[in-house]
């Protein structure tokens, strides 16, 4: 087992913001060309070329993380890597876990041949969420949710990933599944909710809530929370009326485009937004979360998001 470096102290913190990247199958698939069945960046880690893409993306993120003195946590190409949607392209559970691990195996290459003294880079097992990442059509338990993830899991803690983060999740339960599994693996587990225009999960419940209720079902388990696929105008207001929940915010990755969900699965085209005001609306809010620790985007963002997010924190 290659050996996970951060796994007992993560070091990105409020006082030391790290940069992640941006909107990957989105760069993909718009910017590069790459066909993305089931949006599954994954698939492309069957193909010296694919696998190059994957790479070279993420290292344009580096580079920033390097030119600006920052740590950067780097994500596997894994969010629809989880069986039933490895059904649907075919792979197997053992192809699965195969792609899982050699994904983690990458980025410490990638970790090996450019972290430095200012450029901590942090290996993210990266988990989306059973059904479609905008609506939770498919209720689990989280006893079921625990069950379904487990093998992706277990993949990346083998693989010696230093934290697993479960992305755009849309209801509760599952957070709660992998929040307890992170506990039992002992491994350092972030929850990212996505939210709707008006700042809720599609569940219907507040980010408060979801907050509150995972943190109550695995005894605070999560290093901490993220909100990520949505725009930053669909969550601010819930993010400036205050409370102390907000403190278990640590990261955002927020959509380019200010379009709701729907609009956003009927689009042809890319809405990659406004880079600069992005970053403006990043500044405007960390305001308003104490502990914030992790920035980067999700669809429709790319390096000049991030850079721009970056120049305006600092």
């Amino acid at each position: 087992m290659t050996h996970a470096k951060y796994r007992d102290h993560l070091p990105h913190n409020a006082g030391n913001i790290f940069l992640t990247d941006g909107g990957l199958e989105t760069t993909l698939l718009f910017l590069e060309g790459f066909d993305l069945p089931y949006f599954a960046a994954f698939n492309l880690m069957r193909t010296v070329e694919g696998k190059q893409a994957i790479e070279n993306y993420l290292l344009k993120y580096v580079g920033i993380a390097k030119e600006n003195g920052a740590g950067i946590i780097l994500d596997t190409p894994t969010w629809r890597a989880s069986q039933d949607w490895g059904d649907l392209l075919g792979y197997s559970p053992e192809a699965l876990d195969a792609v899982n691990r050699e994904s983690v195996e990458m980025l410490h290459d990638i970790r090996a041949a450019h972290e430095t003294d200012a450029t901590n880079c942090v290996i993210n097992g990266a988990i989306g969420p059973r059904g479609d990442g905008y609506n939770p059509a498919l209720i689990m338990s989280a006893e079921e949710a625990a069950d379904y993830h487990r093998p992706q899991v277990t993949a990346f803690v083998e693989a010696g990933a230093d934290m697993i983060t479960a992305v755009t999740m849309n209801y509760i339960n599952e957070a709660i599944g992998i929040a307890q599994l992170g506990a039992e693996f002992n491994i350092p587990t972030v929850i990212s909710f996505t939210v709707e225009t008006d700042g809720r999960l599609p569940t219907g419940e507040t980010l408060e809530e979801a907050i509150r209720k995972t943190d109550d079902a695995s005894g605070n388990s999560p290093a901490y929370y993220m909100i990520n696929c949505a725009h930053t105008t669909h969550f601010d207001d819930v993010l400036r009326s205050g409370g102390s929940w907000r403190s278990r915010i640590g990261g955002l990755r927020a959509n380019a485009s200010a379009l709701s969900h729907a609009e956003l699965d009927e689009a042809e085209e890319l809405d990659d937004g406004n880079p600069t005001e992005f970053g403006q609306q990043h500044a405007d809010l960390s305001q308003y979360l104490p502990n914030l620790s992790v920035v980067g985007g999700c669809c429709g963002t790319d390096h000049r998001h991030i850079t721009a997010v970056h120049q305006h924190l600092h």
